[in-house]
């Protein structure tokens, strides 16, 4: 096949990609659909640009996506790469060879500059895919303004002025678009993993006591990667989609 394709190894199924962009999962609405337990409804994206091909991983997967057996986030491909979503394998092809260093990603350009309050509001939207659910939405403008104590009105404009500054076109899921773009730039990042000693004990009677994450006001402090709501637990930031965990 002259055009860019991927090849599914379990099946030698041969499919060529879209024009564009080529969505590959688990859902019934994704352009590749691989029947494996592993991938996410929503996997991952292939995107052509010009002779270019490069790999999105969505985020929505806790078993992500490898180029090669390394983990990816976003990856230029070239021909004949190995792509794992999960554990199903799948080959690439028809990429015109390029000079292309394979191991560098392809970047999105430098965030825009962001007032404290819109910080807030951005970190308080990606909370909930900061949990650990594999698949969930982005919080409401009146989840929003209930955890910032704002009205609901002034947390849709400080939206309005968000989708301006990092360029979320009108549309359906544009709450969601803005979530995967703060997530993707890394302006909200969950808490590192919280190490609890097995043996940790209440210093008052020498029982075994709780040990817990600092909140808000008890040194975990504000601002992107330290906002309400992110899990001690995450490893690394998800990226959100318009449907709930399920």
């Amino acid at each position: 096949m002259e055009a860019p394709f991927i090849r599914i190894e379990d099946s030698g199924m041969v499919l060529p990609l879209r024009p564009e962009v080529t969505t590959i999962g688990r859902g019934r609405g994704v352009d590749i659909r691989l029947d494996d337990p592993s991938v996410s409804r929503l996997h991952a994206e292939i995107v052509r640009r010009g002779p270019y091909v490069y790999i999105v991983d969505m985020g929505l997967s806790r078993n992500g996506t490898r180029v090669n057996g390394r983990p990816i986030a976003r990856r230029v491909l070239e021909d004949g790469d190995v792509v794992s979503f999960g554990t199903a394998r799948c080959r690439m092809g028809g990429i015109p060879r390029e000079d292309v260093d394979p191991d560098v990603e392809v970047r999105r350009a430098v965030a825009p500059e962001l007032t404290r309050r819109e910080v807030d509001v951005l970190t308080s939207l990606c909370r909930p895919a900061l949990s650990d659910e594999a698949f969930v939405a982005p919080a409401t403008a009146r989840e929003i303004a209930q955890d910032l104590v704002v009205t609901e009105a002034a947390v849709k404009q400080h939206l309005l002025r968000l989708y301006q500054k990092f360029r979320i076109p009108e549309g359906p899921n544009r709450r969601t678009r803005l979530a995967n773009e703060v997530i993707a730039m890394g302006l909200v990042r969950p808490l590192p993993p919280v190490h609890v000693p097995p043996q940790a004990r209440n210093p008052a009677d020498g029982r075994p006591g709780d040990v817990r994450a600092p909140g808000p006001g008890h040194g975990a402090g504000h601002g992107p990667g330290h906002g309400p709501g992110h899990s001690a637990n995450s490893t690394r930031p998800p990226q959100v989609t318009g449907r709930r965990a399920s």
